[in-house]
C-alpha cells in the first residue's frame, strides 16, 4: 500500500473526510464528557498537529491527532495521573490564554478498519514525532491506551504495563509499538478517561443488562465498569500509561 501523509494544515480541504473517517472505538469510549468537549476542537484549532494518511486510490485509512502544552508552567511539572482527560484541558487553556507550549502529547492513532495490522499506527507514531520535532519541540508525551489490557481487566494496570517479554519489549502491542519507536514508561494516569452515565445509557451503549451492583466487565474496557443499580449510574475510570518519546 503506497501512502501519502499530509497535515490538516496543508490540505485543510480535507478536514471532513479525516474527521468522518469510521473507526472501531467501543461506544462507552466516546461518551467522556471531557474528551466530547475538547476532542472535536482538534482538527479546527490545531489543524497542524492531525495528521493522516492517504492510499494509492486516495481513501484516508489513518488519522493521528496531538496537541501541544506547556509542561513547565505552573502547578504542573508532571504528568498528570488524570491523563488523556487533563491534557486536553491543558492544552485548550494555553491556547486560550497564550501560553507558549513546551510539549507534544498524542492524543490518538486512529486507523480505518479495513487497514488495520498493516503497520500503520507506527507509521502515524512515527509521522506524530516527525511533526513535533519539525515544529521545534524535543518530547513527545503519550496516555498509551494499552490495546491488549482488555482481555485482562482484573490485572493491576501498573503489573500489567510492567509485563515483558523475552525479548525485553512490552508484553502489550501499542506500548511495544511506542518503545520501539523509543519511549519508556513515566508512570501510569489511574484515572485518564471517565465515562459516567445512567444504567439506561450503559445498556445502549453495551448491549448488557447493567443490572447488577458491582464491577462489570465490558468488552473493549480496559478495567471493570462500576454499577451502582440504587442509584441508577455506573462509572467507568480508564487508566493510561504515560510514555515518554524523547525528538
Amino acid at each position: 500500500m503506497e501512502l501519502k501523509v499530509s497535515s490538516l494544515a496543508e490540505r485543510p480541504e480535507m478536514l471532513e473526510r479525516v474527521v468522518g473517517m469510521a473507526d472501531t472505538w467501543p461506544e462507552f469510549t466516546v461518551q467522556d464528557l471531557v474528551g466530547n468537549a475538547h476532542y472535536g476542537r482538534i482538527p479546527r484549532e490545531l489543524p497542524e498537529y492531525v495528521l493522516f494518511a492517504e492510499d494509492e486510490r486516495g481513501e484516508v485509512v489513518a488519522h493521528a491527532y496531538s496537541v501541544p502544552f506547556s509542561l513547565a508552567a505552573e502547578g504542573r511539572g508532571r504528568l498528570p495521573a488524570r491523563g488523556w482527560d487533563e491534557v486536553l484541558v491543558w492544552a485548550f487553556a494555553d491556547l486560550r490564554r497564550g501560553v507558549r507550549p513546551d510539549t507534544v502529547s498524542a492524543i490518538s492513532v486512529v486507523i480505518a478498519p479495513h487497514a488495520q495490522a498493516g503497520g500503520l499506527s507506527a507509521l502515524m507514531l512515527s509521522a506524530m514525532r516527525d511533526n513535533a520535532r519539525s515544529h521545534g519541540f524535543h518530547e513527545v508525551v503519550a496516555p498509551v491506551r494499552p490495546n491488549a489490557k482488555h482481555f485482562e481487566p482484573r490485572t493491576p494496570i501498573e503489573e500489567y504495563a510492567r509485563r515483558v517479554r523475552p525479548d525485553g519489549l512490552p508484553h502489550d502491542p501499542w506500548l511495544r509499538v511506542h518503545a520501539r519507536a523509543g519511549a519508556t514508561i513515566d508512570s501510569i494516569a489511574p484515572a485518564s478517561m471517565t465515562t459516567a452515565g445512567s444504567l439506561e445509557q450503559w445498556r445502549r451503549w453495551t448491549g448488557l443488562p447493567f443490572d447488577t451492583a458491582g464491577d462489570i466487565e465490558v468488552p473493549g474496557a480496559l478495567v471493570p465498569v462500576r454499577c451502582e443499580p440504587e442509584r441508577d449510574y455506573a462509572v467507568y475510570v480508564e487508566p493510561n500509561v504515560w510514555m515518554r518519546h524523547p525528538l
